[in-house]
């Protein structure tokens, strides 16, 4: 098979210092592809980037109802943030709402990515929680939903029993979970490769083509069982409200998504893959780089397909190209090249509106 082709580059004395191949899918609503560049079959893992598909059922299910989860608490649910206070604070307020501490959270401990809440921390003596884990708001999202599913009678047990082992496969919370990738990518989880995620749940392998469908199906409502469809509009419109719980200070997610609003659902995953949808074309995009360059190659390519994809005013426009197009500068802030989106990506534009 030929290698994937060059997605992005580095540049540095007028040579490319370094390529990053890849694959990527856009894909219609009813499973029509639209735009596909490399390999797009090959299962992998989208880990963090189906946050928002493993948050339907928390929706779906009423328990954001009946815990009244707030804007920024169902954006956070969907979200790889920061580490920054408000992002622990807010995991921490959904938690107390479902009547728990933040010692029912099961996704490990570590230091907030944003560096100026680490130093913050580090300065005053303090060490991180489970509440700084990137993956803290989806946790308490499962947590949320696990409540209310030992409330409604599903275990018969007291809630932190019921709630003990919920990243296990065969958990009850966990099931609902795997359930609702599975009805979205409409790809066949029990016979794919499994591995366990970062944060210890289930990670599922999926082509690229079914990811690209499912967020193009969480951008329309179609394809969705009409629980799912409301569940992901209400997502997508509090994440629209509340970009900064998504990621935080700086990081490309909230920037795009606080500059295009609903225009754009967009979230990085592990290991170079990014997922999409833009409602109003009605299509979704998933993108892999193969050698998993996140922060530089992943994320030209995700702004370079916006640019492509959406009809932009020129101030949008010359924002996302920002994104698309990078200086690359030394300790002494001299420009010494440039990260920048193939040529291969910029094919077919459309006009500005």
């Amino acid at each position: 098979m030929n290698p994937n082709p060059t997605l992005a580059e580095a540049r540095r004395g007028g040579i490319v210092e370094s390529f990053h191949r890849g694959a990527l899918a856009v894909v219609d609503a009813d499973g029509s592809v639209h735009t596909t560049i490399g390999d797009i079959e090959r299962p992998i893992f989208p880990r963090s980037a189906v946050k928002v598909l493993q948050a339907l059922p928390l929706v779906a299910s009423g328990a954001a109802d009946r815990w009244q989860l707030s804007d920024e608490e169902l954006a956070l649910a969907c979200a790889s943030h920061g580490g920054e206070p408000v992002h622990a604070q807010t995991a921490a307020a959904m938690l107390a709402k479902a009547g728990v501490d933040p010692d029912a959270l099961e996704c490990g401990t570590h230091w907030p990515y944003n560096d100026a809440a680490l130093k913050a921390m580090a300065a005053r003596g303090e060490a991180p929680s489970a509440l700084h884990n990137n993956c803290s708001g989806k946790h308490a999202g499962f947590v949320c939903l696990g409540c209310f599913m030992a409330e409604q009678g599903a275990a018969g047990r007291d809630r932190r029993d019921f709630l003990r082992g919920y990243v296990r496969p065969d958990h009850p919370v966990m099931r609902e979970v795997t359930a609702a990738l599975q009805a979205t990518t409409g790809h066949d989880l029990a016979h794919t490769a499994v591995g366990t995620d970062g944060c210890s749940i289930p990670a599922y392998a999926i082509p690229l083509r079914h990811l690209a469908h499912a967020f193009a199906r969480v951008g329309t409502g179609v394809g969705l069982s009409p629980g799912h469809a409301r569940a992901a509009k209400r997502l997508r419109a509090a994440v629209a409200k509340a970009p900064f719980m998504v990621a935080g200070s700086g990081r490309m997610d909230t920037r795009l998504m606080a500059r295009l609003g609903e225009r754009l659902f967009c979230k990085v995953g592990a290991e170079g893959v990014y997922c999409a949808a833009l409602p109003e074309l009605g299509l979704g995009l998933a993108i892999k780089i193969d050698d998993g360059n996140n922060a530089r190659a992943c994320e030209v390519v995700l702004a370079a397909m916006v640019e492509r994809l959406l009809p932009l005013a020129d101030e949008d426009r010359a924002f996302v190209h920002t994104l698309s197009d990078l200086e690359l500068g030394n300790w002494n802030g001299i420009e010494v090249g440039r990260l920048r989106a193939a040529d291969l990506m910029r094919a077919g534009a459309p006009p500005s509106p």
